[in-house]
Parts: C-alpha cells; structure tokens; sequence
C-alpha cells in the first residue's frame, strides 16, 4: 500500500461525458475531504472525553466541521487564479475540509493546538497565529493546516484539513462580524464603522484575559 499526497490522486477531468459522471468524480473528489475531516473530529472528541474522564475541565466548548461547497470551491479558485482542474484544486486550496475548534481560554486553544498536532499521525503543514498577530480589522485566531492520512481500500492518502482554534469571545465577534459584513465589500463600510469593529474585538480579546485572570484565582493554573 502506498502513500499519496493528495496533489498526485486524481487524473485531470477537463470534459466529462455526462452530468452523472461530472457528479460522480465531483463525490469521489470530495469523499477523501469528508474522511480528513471525521478522523480530525474523531482526534478531538477524543481528547474531550479522555480530560474529561480524568476529572479535568474539558476546553473544548464546541466543534464545527465543515466541508467547502462546490460552489464555495469554484470561488475561491476564482480569486486564486486555480483551474478547476481537480489536480490543481488538490494543490493550491488547502482549506476545502475545515473545522473550528472553540476554546473557554487563550491558553486552552495553544493546549488543544499541541495536543492535536503532536499526535504522530497528524502532520502540521503551515501556522498562523492571529492570536499574537491579529489581522487588521481585528480577528483573532489560531490557524492551523495539517495532513492526516486517510485509509482507502487500494491507498493512503495524506488529506489537508484547516483548523481554526478560538475563544468563545473570538468566536463571538468573528460570527457577528461576518454578518454585519455579508454580502458587503467591507470598503463600502464608512471608516467609523470599521474602527468601532476593531475596537469591539479588543474589548473581547481584554474579556478573554479578565475570564482567565479571574478563572485562575478561583481555581489555580490550567494544567
């Protein structure tokens, strides 16, 4: 049995025949993104009930996966400049299989980060900290790309997932954020309006670490 990466699998599909056989390479295209994401969902029910067994606070709130649309698919090879080649689709979108991971604390989601990704089937591909570095309009985040293989019947296959680890107060924000701007360029919005957003994302990044003072006197460090 060999290892894949995901870029090497599928055999371009430029003119299928038929709609059936579009819709079949287009299931079969997304069935190993539907398989990335149930073992990383698996890892992490795991590692809630495991903490919670042992007598620890569980921190993990909640757990979202997603799996990219066709349509949110076409898009964003659009705004890439990416054939729709699934060869290319394989390579260049690396977020088609997403899921978030809320967190009670700041430290809770860097705890949560290390247990996933020091599994040793769990392969961390890039890192992006929005949480040290947040982004301009002041979204917080930890980003994480990783690979997990995925067993098929004939082959391995090392399947890119996205993970997003946050805050409850991140979450909160970034959830009203992205509906305050649905459907809107966000130049569109006046500059006052911009600011007041940034500004209510640093009042939730003091929130998050006024709820983990206080949680850490009440109860002592997070271990």
């Amino acid at each position: 049995m060999t290892t894949d990466h995901p870029g090497q699998l599928a055999h371009r599909v430029h003119h299928p025949e038929t709609w059936h056989e579009q819709l079949t390479d287009l299931n079969h295209f997304l069935m190993v993104y539907k398989f990335g994401l149930a073992e990383i969902n698996t890892k992490i029910t795991i590692l809630a009930e495991e903490l919670t067994h042992r007598g620890r606070s569980n921190p993990i709130e909640h757990v979202l996966p997603r799996l990219k649309t066709p349509a949110s698919i076409t898009a964003k090879a659009r705004r890439l400049g990416c054939s729709l080649t699934f060869e290319d689709l394989r390579d260049k979108i690396r977020d088609i299989a997403g899921i978030r991971i809320v967190c009670s604390f700041v430290s809770d989601v860097y705890t949560v980060s290390k247990m996933l990704t020091r599994q040793p089937d769990v392969h961390l591909v890039v890192e992006k900290d929005y949480i040290a570095n947040p982004k301009p309009n002041g979204y917080r985040s930890l980003h994480l790309i990783v690979e997990v293989p995925v067993f098929m019947s004939d082959r391995v296959v090392a399947v890119p997932v996205e993970v997003q680890l946050r805050t409850v107060a991140m979450d909160f924000w970034a959830s009203l954020e992205h509906k305050i701007y649905y459907k809107h360029d966000p130049d569109e919005v006046p500059p006052r309006l911009r600011d007041e957003l940034t500004a209510a994302a640093e009042d939730a990044a003091r929130l998050d670490l006024r709820m983990e003072r206080l949680h850490r006197e009440i109860h002592g460090p997070r271990h």
